[in-house]
Protein backbone atom coordinates (compact mmCIF):
# COMPACT_ATOMS: atom_id res chain seq x y z
CA UNK A 1 0.00 0.00 0.00
CA UNK A 2 1.46 3.79 -0.53
CA UNK A 3 2.08 6.07 1.46
CA UNK A 4 1.16 9.40 1.45
CA UNK A 5 3.47 12.01 3.11
CA UNK A 6 3.25 15.33 3.75
CA UNK A 7 6.54 17.49 3.05
CA UNK A 8 6.99 20.73 5.55
CA UNK A 9 10.38 21.63 5.06
CA UNK A 10 13.34 21.23 3.61
CA UNK A 11 17.29 21.05 4.02
CA UNK A 12 19.01 22.99 1.54
CA UNK A 13 22.51 21.72 -0.04
CA UNK A 14 22.97 24.63 -2.76
CA UNK A 15 21.74 28.15 -2.13
CA UNK A 16 22.69 28.92 -5.87
CA UNK A 17 21.23 26.49 -8.29
CA UNK A 18 17.61 25.89 -7.87
CA UNK A 19 17.59 22.08 -9.14
CA UNK A 20 20.33 21.37 -6.98
CA UNK A 21 19.44 23.23 -3.84
CA UNK A 22 17.64 20.27 -1.70
CA UNK A 23 19.48 18.05 0.05
CA UNK A 24 16.88 16.56 2.60
CA UNK A 25 12.75 17.03 3.01
CA UNK A 26 10.88 16.70 6.57
CA UNK A 27 8.00 16.99 8.09
CA UNK A 28 5.73 15.58 10.83
CA UNK A 29 4.78 17.13 14.28
CA UNK A 30 7.59 17.97 17.07
CA UNK A 31 7.56 14.75 18.74
CA UNK A 32 7.19 12.71 15.53
CA UNK A 33 9.75 14.96 13.11
CA UNK A 34 11.29 12.79 10.11
CA UNK A 35 14.17 14.44 7.78
CA UNK A 36 14.78 11.97 4.55
CA UNK A 37 17.69 12.43 2.08
CA UNK A 38 17.00 13.30 -1.26
CA UNK A 39 18.33 10.15 -2.81
CA UNK A 40 15.35 7.96 -0.63
CA UNK A 41 12.92 10.29 -1.63
CA UNK A 42 13.15 10.15 -5.37
CA UNK A 43 13.27 6.12 -4.78
CA UNK A 44 10.59 6.36 -2.71
CA UNK A 45 8.53 7.96 -5.86
CA UNK A 46 9.90 6.27 -8.26
CA UNK A 47 9.11 2.50 -6.61
CA UNK A 48 5.57 3.83 -5.58
CA UNK A 49 6.18 3.32 -1.93
CA UNK A 50 5.37 6.46 -1.75
CA UNK A 51 3.56 9.51 -2.76
CA UNK A 52 5.15 13.19 -1.29
CA UNK A 53 2.99 16.22 -1.50
CA UNK A 54 3.18 20.12 0.05
CA UNK A 55 -0.05 22.04 0.61
CA UNK A 56 0.04 25.12 -1.64
CA UNK A 57 -3.08 27.37 -0.74
CA UNK A 58 -4.34 25.02 1.14
CA UNK A 59 -4.51 22.46 -1.67
CA UNK A 60 -2.39 19.41 -1.43
CA UNK A 61 0.00 19.68 -4.67
CA UNK A 62 1.82 15.88 -5.42
CA UNK A 63 5.45 15.99 -5.35
CA UNK A 64 7.05 14.17 -8.99
CA UNK A 65 10.85 13.59 -9.64
CA UNK A 66 11.95 15.33 -12.69
CA UNK A 67 15.33 15.13 -14.67
CA UNK A 68 17.25 18.44 -15.69
CA UNK A 69 19.34 18.59 -18.94
CA UNK A 70 22.29 16.77 -17.52
CA UNK A 71 20.40 13.79 -16.21
CA UNK A 72 20.33 14.77 -12.46
CA UNK A 73 17.28 13.59 -10.66
CA UNK A 74 15.30 15.90 -8.98
CA UNK A 75 12.01 16.62 -7.05
CA UNK A 76 9.42 19.34 -7.62
CA UNK A 77 5.55 19.86 -7.46
CA UNK A 78 3.45 19.32 -10.46
CA UNK A 79 2.34 22.91 -10.21
CA UNK A 80 5.88 23.96 -10.94
CA UNK A 81 7.16 24.50 -14.05
CA UNK A 82 11.21 23.76 -14.31
CA UNK A 83 12.05 24.71 -10.76
CA UNK A 84 11.03 23.41 -7.51
CA UNK A 85 9.63 26.68 -6.15
CA UNK A 86 7.10 25.49 -4.07
CA UNK A 87 9.14 23.66 -2.16
CA UNK A 88 11.75 26.23 -2.28
CA UNK A 89 9.21 28.58 -0.44
CA UNK A 90 8.79 26.12 2.64
CA UNK A 91 10.75 26.54 6.09
CA UNK A 92 14.22 24.93 6.66
CA UNK A 93 14.33 21.87 8.20
CA UNK A 94 15.67 21.72 11.79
Amino acid sequence: MQKTIQIKCIRRANHWKPRDSISHVGGGALANHWKLELDEVIQKIESGACMFFVHVDSDPVAVNVAVDRDGKKYIKTVADGDFPTHLLSLPECP
